[in-house]
């Protein structure tokens, strides 16, 4: 049972909904837009796999308290909340109807993931789902990659599924100052990315969100990761809560259309394609991208709803 309780933003853009699963406890997820194109080209929803998370990194609000994973059908029923709040029948017509687990937790921490990833086909009708799961990749989960894996090439082959790796920096130390856990190495993560990737996958994503102190060197990254097989992603650092307790600053500015063109050029001339993802500044506003609204509500101690419907 999943009651949303709480939601803000803007039509057309990003919505982010707060609710309590069966135990109480709070969790969002939220929807979002590629601006210029209809919900018939393109579809994101964006979910929540653990209330909180144990991971803790530097610049996340998500890592404020950890109180324990989602089941399969917390999960799902986030899908089907939006899903049915846009099409009552069930069907989603979307080209590209992606499902990220990327809101609140650490996938590779929650085996329930598997078990949604299982069931999100025969659930949904949606011809154009692509899944999304992206990890930091923390030590000892190897079965929950194999797994991963095994259900990758099984249900979700020929670009149907996207795999990113939160890298955030090429230097191992800084990064282990960011994203305070045991974690594959940058030569771990190429190893099971390319037994991951095969001829007509979407490439692995490396994600690095820019922040000062934090380098990022493409001919690091060309070291270890093929750019036949990975791609990489740009992103700023989003406003939240944890970023700014910890004096992390971004590294160039969002409202510049290139602002980093040293840096793209620079993974560009070794091969790689790159994703610039400034996205819309006004989902800093709505929260879909950064802040989490869950942490926002509990601080003014939210006491009635302004929303109150069941999936």
């Amino acid at each position: 049972m999943l009651r949303v309780i709480e939601s803000t933003g803007k039509e057309g853009l990003a919505t982010v909904f707060v609710a309590r699963t069966g135990n109480g406890r709070l969790i969002e997820f939220a929807e979002s837009f590629q601006p210029g194109q209809s919900i018939d080209q393109k579809w994101v929803l964006i979910l929540s796999v653990m209330h909180g998370c144990p991971v803790r990194c530097l610049m996340c609000d998500a890592g404020q308290a950890f109180l324990g994973n989602l089941s399969k059908e917390d999960i799902l029923a986030q899908v089907g909340y939006l899903v049915r709040r846009r099409f009552p029948d069930g069907r989603v017509p979307s080209r590209k109807f992606k499902v990220q687990f990327t809101r609140m937790g650490e996938p590779a921490y929650n085996p329930a993931v598997l078990e949604a990833l299982e069931e999100l086909p025969r659930r949904f009708d949606a011809p154009g789902l692509i899944p999304s799961v992206s990890t930091v990749a923390p030590l000892d989960r190897e079965g929950f990659f194999e797994s991963l894996l095994e259900v990758k090439q099984r249900l979700y082959r020929q670009g149907h599924f996207q795999l990113q790796f939160s890298v955030h920096s090429t230097d191992e130390a800084k990064r282990d100052q960011l994203i305070p856990v045991k974690k594959w190495g940058l030569r771990d993560l190429a190893s099971y990315g390319e037994r991951f990737f095969e001829a007509g996958d979407r490439k692995v994503t490396l994600n690095f969100a820019l922040m000062q102190g934090y380098p990022v060197e493409p001919k690091r990254v060309a070291e270890f990761f093929d750019p036949r097989k990975f791609l990489v992603k740009i992103t700023p650092l989003n406003p939240t809560q944890k970023a700014a307790s910890n004096r992390l600053l971004p590294a160039f500015d969002a409202c510049r259309e290139n602002p980093v063109p040293e840096l793209v050029q620079g993974f560009k001339d070794l091969g790689f394609d790159v994703i610039l993802s400034i996205g819309d500044l006004e989902e800093n506003q709505v929260g879909s991208n950064c802040g989490q609204f869950v942490s926002a509500l509990e601080a003014t101690r939210l006491a009635k709803p302004r929303i109150v419907q069941s999936e």
